[in-house]
């Protein structure tokens, strides 16, 4: 805006145009790289531990995906495990969404932000995973809708695409805005963020539901043929994810003092008790189908539970993701979950659930999937060191990206980063 002041000719930014917005980027920029010693050392670690991952990578983009432990038996391993236990991560999102936007919780209102740069920096490593996991990457532009020969409507990878590719943007959407309207002092116009905030619940559940049709859809493999599979990924996302968020909002309070009521951990902790005994039951109800018929078709879960022709690679993995998860719900519905004073029963429980989910629902889902194969044979697959540099190198991005978002998103919320030096 141009305006005379004293006969001179100024330019002064309104608040919403193109170069306040560029201001504020900058400035943002230049606060997210600002922090105490215990700040710098811990993005100084994450970055260690990205670099090891990019040259495993890079090493794995050399020598192609031989480098891995997969095999033309098992073609899907630890990447497409985390790829699928992160898209569940990236939906609970919603359980803060929920009851902050639509019931109006106003202790939620506080972190629901959080909740959904979570989701921002879960969906950039889901995309990480599959990026890794092709064996042609130099073919990646054909995921790309309208620059590559996209096959939609009839592949389901192209409708994950879609789907995680359309919650990224809604929630990178609603989070800008968001906080670039609390930066400038300025109520948002929910006509601007609303609609996307209704979008991004149903969202949710649709990446979760297609990412579950991608395994349901290939009827060759009777592991994965089952209607109860969307549910079972749902109520496990909902409990994996509020878990995660429990004790990264504990870490967050305890050291930026940045208050966070503990009415939120208590209405998080609900929400992972009610999906955590919803997930059991259904992975009891896929149980009981696998062993009470007896059929032929259950060779892949006897594989899981019991082992297989002196093969039993995974059988201590699942009982120990089993018995994590009893234990964490037994911890959650005790009173020792509920005492703010002594969350450490809390984190204990929402670390076991966590870890419980990870394994059941990575691992213990896709890998029985192929065993045995056509042939009868048990090909066991385990990861290799190099494999497993990639994993910790694209979940310390996740972090890494989680930790810079906070820096910036935290001094925004608590008022303490504004336009006012900008006036």
């Amino acid at each position: 805006m141009v305006k005379i002041k004293n006969g001179e000719v100024c330019k002064e930014a309104t608040p919403g145009s193109l170069s306040n917005y560029g201001l504020f980027l900058l400035r943002a920029v230049r606060l997210s790289f600002r922090g105490n010693i215990a700040f710098y050392s811990w993005m100084f670690f994450l970055t260690i531990l990205f670099f090891l991952g990019l040259r495993a990578y890079c090493n794995q983009f050399v020598e192609g995906l031989i480098t891995t432990g997969m095999t033309d038996q098992v073609s899907w391993g630890v990447y497409i495990a985390n790829f699928t236990f992160l898209v569940g991560m990236a939906a609970a999102a919603v359980m803060l969404v929920i009851p902050a936007y639509l019931y109006k919780e106003e202790e939620m209102h506080n972190i629901v932000i959080f909740g959904e740069l979570f989701a921002v920096a879960v969906m950039i490593m889901c995309m990480l995973f599959v990026a890794v996991d092709m064996g042609r990457p130099g073919r990646f532009w054909h995921l790309i809708p309208v620059i590559g020969r996209f096959n939609f409507p009839i592949s389901m990878l192209s409708w994950d695409v879609v789907a995680l590719t359309g919650y990224l943007a809604i929630n990178a959407h609603v989070c800008g805005y968001l906080l670039y309207m609390k930066y400038l002092g300025r109520k948002p116009n929910r006509w601007l963020y609303m609609p996307f905030v209704i979008l991004s619940i149903v969202w949710a559940v649709s990446i979760h539901t297609v990412t579950a049709f991608l395994y349901v859809g290939i009827a060759g493999r009777p592991f994965w043929n089952s209607a109860i599979v969307a549910p079972r990924f749902i109520a496990s996302a909902f409990t994996a994810g509020p878990a995660f968020m429990i004790v990264a909002f504990q870490i967050i309070r305890s050291t930026t003092g940045y208050h966070i009521g503990d009415r939120v951990f208590q209405l998080l902790r609900q929400i992972v008790t009610m999906s955590l005994l919803i997930s059991l039951f259904l992975f009891g109800c896929e149980i009981f189908k696998e062993f009470y018929s007896q059929s032929l078709h259950n060779a892949s879960a006897r594989y899981l539970f019991f082992g297989l022709h002196g093969h039993y690679a995974l059988v201590p993995w699942i009982w120990s993701a089993i018995a994590m998860e009893v234990a964490a719900v037994i911890i959650l519905l005790s009173r020792l979950s509920r005492n703010p004073a002594r969350h450490v029963w809390l984190n204990l429980a929402c670390i076991m659930a966590t870890v419980g989910i990870w394994i059941e629902k990575g691992p213990g889902l896709i890998i029985p999937g192929f065993l045995p194969t056509p042939l009868g044979e048990v090909v066991e697959y385990t990861p290799t060191l190099n494999e497993t540099m990639v994993c910790v190198g694209i979940w310390a991005v996740g972090i890494l990206l989680f930790s810079w978002m906070l820096r910036l998103a935290i001094p925004i919320t608590s008022g303490m980063f504004d336009a006012t030096e900008d006036r």
